[in-house]
């Protein structure tokens, strides 16, 4: 019995000397195909972002009359450097899937949804999340009172600076201003027309002048004579 014992513990001594002499296998595999990296564009470059918040999005089904999730992630603000555009996009978490991704007007109202503190919905005419233009009625749910505050107050700062400083709608403003001018102005009693005439032209209308002077002058002594008789 004790020889068996013996025999087994120089087994286990021999095979944790031969472990310890070996030294750690460290594969190393060159790749059949090199890959170089690959630069993504996310048409997000020429952007600065205004704010980024977490975020669920949901959107309303007309078909089956319910909101219906439409994703969880960060929601941005990205407003264009050189013309002033400011859009709202939000990508799903893993994925990186595009779920809102619309631009911003002076008209779109952020409402209180259901009665939260804490979620908004409004109205959007243009949405390109599925690549395709659609009229959406988005809600978003945030965390708690503070995000959506902030959301709030940033979506209003948008809107600010997409009325007075995007073209879009700085022209439309000056045009609507110069119609109102000419419209004005329609209303005063018009310049009289500048013709062009000959010399001859302006000779004969000046003793067309002069003959009607005199005639006028005639017909005023005619009267005076008749007067005194």
């Amino acid at each position: 019995m004790s020889s068996l014992k013996e025999e087994s513990v120089r087994r286990n001594s021999e095979s944790e000397a031969g472990e310890a002499e070996t030294p750690e296998h460290d594969p190393h595999f060159d790749p059949i195909v090199s890959l170089p990296l690959v630069d993504i564009n996310t048409n997000e470059e020429d952007e600065e972002e205004l704010v980024k918040i977490r975020a669920r999005l949901y959107r309303y089904d007309t078909g089956d009359h319910e909101w219906k999730e439409r994703g969880t992630g960060d929601i941005k603000l990205l407003r264009h450097r050189s013309n002033n555009t400011v859009r709202v996009v939000m990508r799903r978490d893993k994925t990186h899937k595009v779920c809102a991704n619309h631009f911003i007007t002076p008209d779109i109202r952020m409402n209180v949804h259901c009665g939260s503190d804490k979620a908004f919905n409004w109205s959007v005419f243009a949405d390109y999340a599925d690549e395709t233009c659609k009229q959406e009625l988005l809600a978003i749910k945030f965390g708690n009172p503070q995000n959506a505050e902030l959301w709030k107050a940033k979506f209003a700062e948008a809107q600010e600076i997409v009325r007075t400083k995007c073209s879009l709608y700085t022209q439309d403003q000056s045009s609507d201003d110069e119609s109102s001018i000419t419209r004005s102005e329609d209303t005063n009693t018009p310049e009289p027309k500048i013709v062009d005439r000959s010399p001859e032209e302006d000779s004969k209308s000046e003793n067309l002048d002069l003959k009607d002077g005199v005639v006028l002058k005639l017909k005023e002594l005619k009267v005076d004579g008749e007067k005194v008789e």
